[in-house]
């Protein structure tokens, strides 16, 4: 069954919070619109573009360098587009289990999780690729009771021995319909999980998680005993804060 999804709503400059903020910051770019930007993207954006300025100026006395300073406008382009934040909307609701991550369902299936739920599960696997927005966030609203973080390898985040070998952060929610485990996973080029939060923190559904620079992979843990009806499959695109990806019964 494909995913439900909701568009998320255009919003004005005005309807964006203030640049700087603790979990992100906005800039005005030349038509007057604002993007959202996570913090974490500022050390590479910053340098990246005083390159590219730096390449335009050094160019001006000789035109083989415009070769050179196009592919650093490029990845300085890439890294605002990679660093995004935008503002998302969707169903909300105990009934409904969010993606937190953007990107391509590569795995459904039912395993076991001895970490935080102690019983076979229903893991949702989602890849996010290098073009997705990498900020995560919450699928449900609740309790953090679990905040692990285990070193590991950088395996290809697709792969089903990703999820057992390399490095991630475990989150686990203490939810109304039951608890969740959200894992976030390095990838191939991913070297920073960041996980915002700390135990006995409040966890609101579509809300920011936290996030994991470059390519990587989240997995959502549901418990068998409680588990909701799957509404995504295998090759689906999800949106994180948007996108359903199971649902409780009434």
């Amino acid at each position: 069954m494909r995913n439900a999804e909701w568009q998320c709503r255009r919003r004005s400059a005005t309807d964006l919070p203030l640049p700087f903020r603790i979990r992100h910051s906005a800039f005005r770019i030349g038509w007057g619109a604002a993007v959202r930007l996570a913090p974490e993207g500022w050390p590479f954006i910053l340098p990246g573009w005083a390159l590219v300025l730096l390449g335009a100026w050094v160019a001006r006395g000789s035109p083989w360098v415009w070769i050179p300073e196009g592919v650093l406008f490029l990845i300085a382009l890439w890294l605002l587009i990679f660093f995004r934040d935008p503002v998302r909307v969707g169903p909300r609701g105990e009934q409904f289990v969010i993606a937190p991550a953007d990107g391509k369902i590569v795995d459904v299936r039912e395993v076991d999780e001895p970490m935080y739920l102690k019983t076979k599960a229903t893991r949702i696997s989602i890849f996010m690729s290098v073009f997705d927005v990498h900020v995560n966030r919450y699928p449900a609203t609740g309790t953090v009771e679990l905040v692990r973080y285990n070193k590991g390898r950088f395996l290809h985040a697709a792969s089903d021995k990703a999820s057992l070998d390399n490095e991630q952060a475990s989150v686990g929610v203490r939810a109304a319909r039951g608890p969740l485990l959200v894992r976030q996973i390095a990838g191939l080029i991913a070297r920073r999980i960041v996980t915002d939060d700390t135990v006995g923190a409040r966890a609101t559904q579509g809300e920011r998680l936290g996030m994991i620079r470059f390519g990587s992979r989240v997995d959502v843990f549901l418990p068998a005993p409680a588990r909701p009806a799957v509404r995504v499959a295998v090759g689906d695109r999800v949106r994180a804060g948007a996108s359903v990806l199971a649902e409780y019964g009434s």
